[in-house]
């Protein structure tokens, strides 16, 4: 079988992890090289997995040990290292988020449409078929013309994670906190099923944590079509919980923690608001029993299906389950979430660039070094 050769940018533990199942449970990929700035792990990684480890990032991608790129660095790295693999005539598949700023994910995108290569990112959540389905659902209006969203996002995490590194949860190192590290995940799946608000008034603040930057963040949202929402992150919260709700003129959908429940209208609320005669009457409505495709035997999921649908794109032409251009969604709800909080205005989407390209540059500026760093490498154990 023809097969994509990756190279794997960037071998910590998330790095190590897609090395993995790129050795042999992905029949259309294959392991071609690895990269990482730290020239001992670059060479024990290549060692364990027999190919070469570079730590010149130049002669990693001049190396012609690869046709396709998976960028799995820190978040500063990504967008440098996907324009340079686009200039070299490489595909280019990047770990969430896309990028730091709106303003680099600009460039990535620019650099991914002159190259006419495939830009795609690791949100593997796009391939479970719960959100697929929910997807389906809203693409075919079941539920009407949106006018309220929700989002809940809480994944907790300890002390120790944060201090796990010198980079995390810094603006220097990481750009941010909960909203640019554990949020993107379902803030890229709020904005496929809800779309993207056209304003944003947001706070943000560090609760429980001793780190810089966020541990918590909410907003409200506004959208062009009169439509309002709510979105709360942190890594305060236990039991962690994961709620969307997409309201609409025709129904309801919502999805806590993977299990999707939809309601439909027998009329437009809209209308039936409009119209009835009666005083204390409502719009009935009743549950719609979802079809959600289960997913064929043996066939792949989370990072590696990600990875194998990049694959089949190159090699066959398949619709990129995540692509690239996508990555920007997440994006704009996170800095201008951090760009509100920081100004206490709200702020538009699209997102000024040249604004949140200051507001950074004045963060990182005040950004101070971790004066305690346990370090650890470590794959995260859900990992799949």
């Amino acid at each position: 079988m023809e097969k994509v050769r990756f190279g794997v940018a960037g071998v910590g533990g998330m790095g190590e992890g897609h090395c993995n199942y790129l050795r042999d449970r992905v029949p259309e990929a294959s392991l071609g090289a690895v990269y990482d700035v730290n020239a001992e792990r670059a060479q024990a990684v290549g060692d364990k997995f027999g190919v070469p480890g570079y730590h010149n990032l130049e002669a990693f991608l001049n190396s012609g040990a690869f046709e396709a790129v998976l960028i799995a660095t820190p978040h500063y790295f990504h967008a440098d290292i996907a324009v340079q693999a686009f200039r070299r005539g490489l595909h280019a598949l990047t770990e969430k988020p896309i990028s730091v700023t709106v303003s680099q994910a600009d460039g990535m995108i620019e650099a991914a449409r002159q190259s006419g290569k495939l830009f795609g990112i690791m949100y593997q959540m796009r391939a479970e078929p719960v959100y697929q389905a929910a997807r389906k659902l809203v693409q075919e209006g079941v539920i009407g013309e949106v006018y309220r969203t929700l989002l809940i996002t809480g994944w907790y995490r300890t002390q120790a994670y944060y201090d796990s590194g010198g980079w995390r949860a810094t603006w220097a190192g990481e750009g941010g906190g909960v909203l640019i590290n554990q949020a993107p995940h379902y803030l890229d799946l709020f904005a496929w099923l809800g779309g993207l608000p056209s304003q944003i008034q947001a706070k943000t603040r560090t609760r429980l944590h001793d780190i810089e930057v966020e541990d918590e963040a909410f907003a409200l949202l506004e959208y062009a079509n009169g439509a309002h929402g709510y979105l709360y992150a942190s890594t305060t919260e236990v039991p962690s919980e994961n709620v969307i709700e997409v309201c609409g003129d025709r129904g309801k959908l919502k999805i806590t923690d993977g299990h999707l429940e939809v309601w439909q209208t027998e009329t437009s609320v809209r209308d039936f608001t409009q119209t009835s005669p009666e005083m204390w009457a409502g719009v009935k409505t009743r549950p719609l029993e979802t079809h959600i495709n289960p997913r064929p035997e043996g066939a792949l999921k989370d990072h590696a299906a990600i990875t194998q649908n990049f694959a089949r794109a190159i090699l066959h032409g398949e619709p990129l389950i995540a692509p690239g251009e996508e990555g920007l969604w997440a994006i704009e709800l996170i800095n201008g979430m951090i760009l509100s909080g920081k100004q206490g205005n709200p702020v538009s989407v699209p997102v000024d660039r040249a604004a949140y390209d200051q507001l950074l540059t004045e963060l990182k500026a005040s950004s101070k070094p971790k004066t305690r760093i346990q370090a650890q490498t470590q794959t995260d154990p859900n990992f799949r």
